[in-house]
C-alpha cells in the first residue's frame, strides 16, 4: 500500500505523506515521494505537501536504519536524501509545507526544501541528529544557515532544542502560524498563487532561487532576463489587456 499519495484540485497538487505513526523517511516513503515529484502534471501551479494523521508532518528518517551504517553506506544514503530533496527544491512550481505537528530532522529538511512554510500553532520544529551522534544530511546544515543565518542555525542544531511554531515563525523558519490547519490555510494561499499568471510564479521561483547563489548584479541580469521572456509571452499581453479592460485574466500558460 502506497505511503505517499498525489492528488489533484484544480490547479494545486496536493502530496500526502502517511506512514503511521509518525511518518518517518523509511525507504518507501522516500521512494514514493522521488517518483511523485519527477512526474508532477503540467497544469498543477502549486504543488502542498502535508502528513496524514496531525501528529506529524514528517518526524524524520527512519533510525531502524541507523545501526547498520558505516562510513560508505552513511554518503549514500543521505547523498540519496539530497538528491530527492533538492528535486522538490527544483520543481518549477511554488510548493509549500503545510505542517500540522512535529517537523523534526529530516521533516524539517523537507520543509526547508519547499519555498514556503505553513505550520499549525501546536507545531513543533527541530533537528535532533547530533544527540544522536550524526547530523542533519538532507540538506539541513545547508538550507537552514541561508534561511536565518548561520548563528541561530547553529544555536538549533547544536544544541537539538525544539521550537515551538510561534518561535520558529519569530527566526524566519515558518512563514505563517495558524490557529486551525495548516493543510487548510496552505490551500488558502495556493488559491491566491494559481489566480496569477503560471508562467510570472514559476520565472520569478527561478530568479529568486539562482539569484541566491550569486551576485546582485548577476542577479538583476537573471531577473533582466526572465523579465524579457515573460514580455514575449501571451500571458503576458492577456494580463496587461485584463488590466486596461478590467477584466479578470485569463492565462494559458503560453
Amino acid at each position: 500500500m502506497a505511503k505517499v499519495t498525489f492528488r489533484q484540485e484544480e490547479q494545486v497538487g496536493i502530496i500526502t505523506i502517511d506512514s503511521p505513526p509518525v511518518n518517518a523517511l523509511e525507504r518507501q516513503v522516500l521512494d514514493e515521494l522521488d517518483s511523485i515529484v519527477s512526474d508532477i502534471p503540467e497544469d498543477v501551479d502549486v504543488v502542498i505537501i502535508h502528513g496524514a494523521g496531525g501528529r506529524a508532518f514528517v518526524a524524520g528518517a527512519d533510525i531502524k536504519e541507523f545501526p547498520n551504517l558505516n562510513k560508505e553506506n552513511g554518503i549514500e544514503l543521505v547523498k540519496e536524501g539530497q538528491d530527492i530533496f533538492q528535486k522538490v527544491a527544483d520543481l518549477e512550481q511554488p510548493v509549500i509545507a503545510a505542517i500540522d505537528g512535529f517537523a523534526l530532522g529530516g521533516g524539517l529538511e523537507l520543509a526547508l526544501a519547499c519555498d514556503i512554510r505553513i505550520a499549525s500553532s501546536n507545531s513543533q520544529v527541530g533537528f535532533p541528529e547530533v544527540s544522536l551522534g550524526i547530523l542533519p544530511g538532507y540538506g539541513g546544515t545547508q538550507r537552514l544557515p541561508r534561511l536565518i543565518g548561520p548563528g541561530k542555525a547553529k544555536q538549533l542544531i547544536f544544541s537539538a532544542e525544539h521550537l515551538s511554531a510561534e518561535e520558529a515563525k519569530s527566526v524566519g523558519i515558518l512563514e505563517e502560524v495558524t490557529d486551525g490547519s495548516a493543510l487548510e490555510k496552505a490551500k488558502e494561499l495556493a488559491a491566491k498563487i494559481t489566480n496569477k499568471a503560471p508562467l510570472g510564479v514559476r520565472a520569478a521561483k527561478k530568479a529568486i532561487d539562482e539569484g541566491l547563489e550569486v551576485t546582485v548584479k548577476e542577479g538583476q541580469h537573471i531577473e533582466a532576463l526572465a523579465f524579457g521572456d515573460l514580455c514575449g509571452t501571451e500571458d503576458k499581453n492577456e494580463g496587461v489587456a485584463a488590466f486596461f479592460e478590467k477584466r479578470t485574466p485569463q492565462f494559458k500558460r503560453k
